[in-house]
């Protein structure tokens, strides 16, 4: 199995940018860490695909974290992002079962349903951009299309599949997004129109072993590589961090962790790491505040 890159390509012209990626290690890390069923593996491994070729859009340590907040019965998808190629991400509600929807398929939209995309890019500085707009299908890979054109105004086409076997992991992942850029020509937008509507599914593309670099040929075959970025599961969370978060609930709320349980769990909603605190670190929490 080829390692999980994401690529970035412009055209001789710079009128038309490309993003590809396979994630199929990263997203089998999420379904493993999340125990994720099919449904929403597919949810959250697109969505994972999409957030990591958007990272590559950033520069040194700016990060990004996509929200897809829909009324379905999964809740919420959060991915973050980085300009180096670590991911993370989760689903509110990873044990959700639907009948496949009419073409037969994982019914990702009906998981999802109606409500919000959310985009923030954390530029340092203290310096946020946050956009938003509203899910079209739920299926994910349109409502970036959507997201793209009306929240930062760039005409996009957005694609991302994942296919779940039988035993819940995940077989193949990948995505891509083609852009049209300031000064782009009606030529762009036919090019751009015909190439997309001849590729077939990006799920297809990658079981017959297309990986990152040749999804690139069938969408842009003379786009210029501009870089290619592995991609890797990395979480932010640490023992510390945790501890700051119970140390933040204040001493009431600490002392009825000490007499009810004699200590406290903390899980990491990102990758489920858990991190116990037995009741001498939580008096030493007292202490301290």
């Amino acid at each position: 199995m080829g390692e999980d890159v994401a690529i970035r390509a412009l055209t001789e012209s710079g009128t038309v940018r490309a993003l590809t990626c396979v994630t199929t290690q990263l997203v089998n890390e999420l379904q493993e860490r999340h125990q994720t069923w099919p449904v929403a593996t597919a949810a959250l491994g697109r969505t994972a695909s999409i957030a990591a070729m958007m990272g590559l859009l950033l520069k040194g340590e700016e990060r990004l974290t996509v929200q897809v907040k829909g009324d379905g019965p999964i809740g919420s998808i959060v991915v973050d992002a980085d300009a180096v190629g670590h991911v993370r991400g989760y689903v509110d509600h990873p044990h959700i079962h639907l009948p496949s929807n009419a073409l037969g398929k994982l019914d990702v939209g009906g998981a999802v349903g109606s409500g919000l995309l959310h985009v923030m890019r954390d530029l340092g500085m203290r310096d946020v951009y946050r956009g938003s707009s509203e899910l079209q299908t739920g299926e994910i890979a349109d409502d970036f299309t959507y997201y793209f054109a009306v929240s930062e105004q760039t005409p996009s086409a957005v694609g991302a599949g994942v296919l779940v076997g039988t035993d819940n992991r995940v077989i193949v992942s990948g995505g891509f997004i083609v852009q049209l850029l300031p000064g782009h020509t009606e030529e762009d937008v036919r090019m751009v129109e015909e190439r997309v509507a001849a590729v077939p599914s990006v799920t297809d593309l990658l079981v017959n072993g297309v990986d990152a670099e040749g999804l690139l040929t069938c969408l842009l075959p003379d786009a210029r590589v501009l870089g290619v970025q592995p991609l890797s599961f990395q979480c932010l969370c640490s023992r510390e961090r945790l501890a700051a978060v119970i140390e933040s609930l204040g001493p009431a709320e600490i002392e009825g962790l000490i007499a009810e349980q004699g200590g406290a769990e903390a899980v990491c909603h990102f990758c489920n790491e858990r991190y116990n605190f037995d009741a001498d670190e939580l008096r030493a929490m007292l202490h301290r505040g």
